[in-house]
């Protein structure tokens, strides 16, 4: 399986870093540098204009002498590590800070317009230092006249010291940013990663058929819901490939019998072993054994009809205390061969019902049909209504062989047939309580069993009450 999400997480990684760093040495560098230049400058032109309207006015004043402005200056310059001068209009250097670092005498190509309108430059100054310095002058006036100019020098190199001081912070910082990162790509990748990779492995198990791959994550996000639906779904295909499988071998099994009864008559028959008095008798079975497999193709049709949403219902109001009546009576014949009879309580002169009610017909013959051929002769069937919480309990009690009790929740499936009912029930199809359950629940109503082996066995369902007899 290909980690390309994985390559693509550290590829992001790997470039939100580069992308970091270069932001930082090439932008940040440029916005730093300038804004320490910017706020130096105006930093120096405050203290140029405080010189030059205390000490140095008060030189040309006379107030001062030359030793004692010399000396601030000195001092001024050692404490801000600056370079101060005093030149006049001329370029003549009258007062310098620190003459052992800085020329004396005249600048000659000293000119103080090439500031521009700005109160600061970068530069040699006029070829006088070697490297390149940032420079701020202030004049000093005397009665509204200029009489010299008090300039300050910083080296450049001293300002992109400072910038690198601040922006191997920045550096630091990146690293550290880049390490909580590398912190998130972990639990990211424990979290998401490493789920999702599981996810993707069962998925394509499941796409090969093997629906037995279960995912091992338990957590409550959307990571964990989708697993557990997964995990529900690949159970929900187990079950129904294994539903599929008995589906086919039942089908296979319920038509082989018949088929094969059918073309071993007809065979015999037809190559003279059966003789021509002996035929009406066989061709009598093979009509037994056709309508059996008609039975059975109707009954699957039946129920695959139920199988499909939105099976449509034809609503009314009926009494299905008359329902019962009739149905029970269509098993007349039947009863009277095994000498079984019917003991009807019923609720009330009439209980009506809102059902689709040829669909109930369909439930009671099943449940009646299967009461008769599970039930012992000379006993009875107990057909019982019961009105509660405006529904109807209708009730169907056999006193025959019963339902194991391993048996109980198989009953429902499609073809199953419990190991006592193979014995008795040889045209049973499998597949009548499968309608019944289908049926039930298309009307949102339950059905439940209550049997014991060798007792009996009771189907309990529910229909809805209704008072308006014209619906």
């Amino acid at each position: 399986m290909k980690r390309t999400l994985y390559l693509k997480l550290l590829l992001g990684y790997v470039v939100f870093g580069i992308l970091g760093f270069i932001t930082i040495a090439t932008f940040t560098s440029n916005l730093v540098f300038n804004y320490i230049k910017k706020d130096t400058a105006s930093n120096l032109y405050r203290e140029s204009n405080l010189i030059a309207s205390s000490y140095a006015a008060n030189y040309y004043r006379g107030t001062m002498t030359l030793e004692d402005v010399t000396s601030q200056f000195t001092a001024i310059a050692t404490y801000l590590d600056i370079d101060i001068w005093v030149i006049d209009k001329n370029g003549h250097i009258l007062i310098n800070s620190r003459e052992e670092s800085a020329p004396s005498g005249k600048i000659e190509q000293f000119d103080i317009t090439a500031f521009g309108t700005s109160y600061s430059q970068t530069g040699h100054f006029f070829g006088t230092f070697q490297e390149e310095h940032l420079s701020v002058f202030s004049p000093i006036t005397i009665n509204y006249k200029v009489q010299a100019y008090v300039l300050i020098h910083k080296p450049i190199s001293d300002l992109i010291a400072l910038k690198d001081g601040i922006l191997n912070i920045s550096y630091m910082t990146l690293a550290i940013i880049f390490l909580c990162a590398f912190v998130v790509l972990g639990l990211f990748t424990y979290t998401v990663y490493i789920p999702i990779r599981k996810i993707t492995y069962a998925a394509q198990n499941y796409t090969e058929g093997n629906f037995d791959t279960q995912i091992n994550i338990h957590t409550n996000d959307e990571i964990g819901y989708l697993a557990a639906s997964l995990n529900y779904m690949s159970t929900e295909l187990s079950t129904l490939e294994e539903d599929q499988r008995k589906f086919i071998a039942n089908v296979s099994h319920d038509f082989r019998s018949p088929l094969t009864s059918i073309k071993g008559y007809i065979e015999a028959i037809m190559d003279g072993t059966i003789p021509y008095e002996m035929q009406d008798k066989y061709l009598n079975i093979i009509l037994f054994e056709t309508e059996r497999l008609n039975k059975l193709t109707q009954s699957m049709l039946e129920l695959n009809k139920y199988g499909v949403k939105g099976t449509m219902l034809d609503i009314s109001s009926f009494d299905i205390n008359n329902t019962i009546k009739m149905v029970a009576q269509s098993f007349e014949g039947v009863c009277k061969k095994k000498k079984i009879s019917f003991e009807l309580i019923l609720t009330g002169q009439t209980s009506f019902v809102y059902a689709d009610m040829s669909k109930i017909q369909q439930v009671l013959y099943n449940l009646i049909d299967n009461a008769i051929k599970f039930s012992h002769p000379d006993s009875s069937i107990i057909i019982e209504t019961t009105e509660k919480n405006e529904k109807v309990f209708i009730s169907i009690k056999d006193t025959g062989i019963g339902i194991p009790k391993d048996s109980i929740k198989k009953i429902w499936e499609r073809f199953y047939k419990t190991d006592l009912s193979r014995g008795k029930d040889k045209r049973g199809t499998g597949l009548g309580l499968a309608i019944v359950k289908d049926i039930i629940s298309v009307h949102n109503e339950n059905i439940n069993v209550i049997s014991t082996e060798g007792v009996g066995t009771e189907f309990i369902f529910t229909l809805p009450l209704t008072q308006d007899k014209s619906l």
